[in-house]
């Protein structure tokens, strides 16, 4: 069974968001069946993300992309999607309607980070297993089409939640369905992509 130590977390960065700078991270979970891979971080810049002047280290000098042996966006803006194109050829699973809105809505990522040259996505319909002892389950809020990865340890759960929260505090007095739902899983730690240590109850 996997355990806690695991799960790992990536600082590739960070951004400017509410007036300071936010830490950026991808993570990783060491599965016996490879590496998997939850979202892809930054690889360049793009002028529609100036204003959030992010400092980072391309995904790829992070990572081996041949080491990754599944892909998860827990969804698809800039920050965590902007890899993608390290995976062509290769599955990248995603909730349906989140990749729709990423196709559909404007200025809701920047639209050649999702469809590049080879893109293929796994277009998850729910909750959903992907490995033994890693599943994804649908937690909207930040967006429609939101999903954590949720990863039974020997410790008990683990989720990595993306942006299902950005503070601590909405995880401990939960507001949207989605922060819900990782809290009905009764986790032993949270990790959340903009905090450098995660969530414990």
């Amino acid at each position: 069974m996997l355990s806690v130590e695991d799960i790992r977390p990536i600082r590739f960065g960070d951004v400017a968001f509410e007036g300071g700078r936010w830490p950026m991270y991808v993570h990783v979970v060491e599965h016996p069946d490879g590496l998997v891979l939850v979202d892809t971080g930054m690889l360049v810049s793009h002028p529609g993300i100036v204003d959030f002047d992010p400092q980072f280290t391309p995904l790829d000098s992070l990572v081996d992309p041949s080491s990754v042996a599944l892909v998860i966006n827990t969804h698809l803006h800039f920050d965590h999607c902007g890899g993608n194109s390290l995976f062509s050829g290769r599955p990248i699973h995603v909730q349906r309607v989140e990749l729709a809105d990423a196709r559909s809505e404007e200025d809701y990522t920047i639209p050649e980070w999702v469809d590049f040259p080879g893109a293929t996505y796994e277009e998850l319909d729910g909750d959903t297993q992907l490995l033994d002892g890693v599943r994804v389950i649908v937690t909207p809020g930040h967006t429609r089409g939101h999903q954590s990865v949720v990863v039974d340890t020997s410790d008990g759960v683990v989720a990595i939640g993306g942006d299902v929260s950005y503070q601590y505090r909405d995880l401990a007095d939960p507001k949207t369905e989605g922060q819900r739902r990782v809290r009905e899983l009764n986790p032993v730690a949270v990790w959340l992509a903009h905090k450098d240590e995660p969530w414990r109850p």
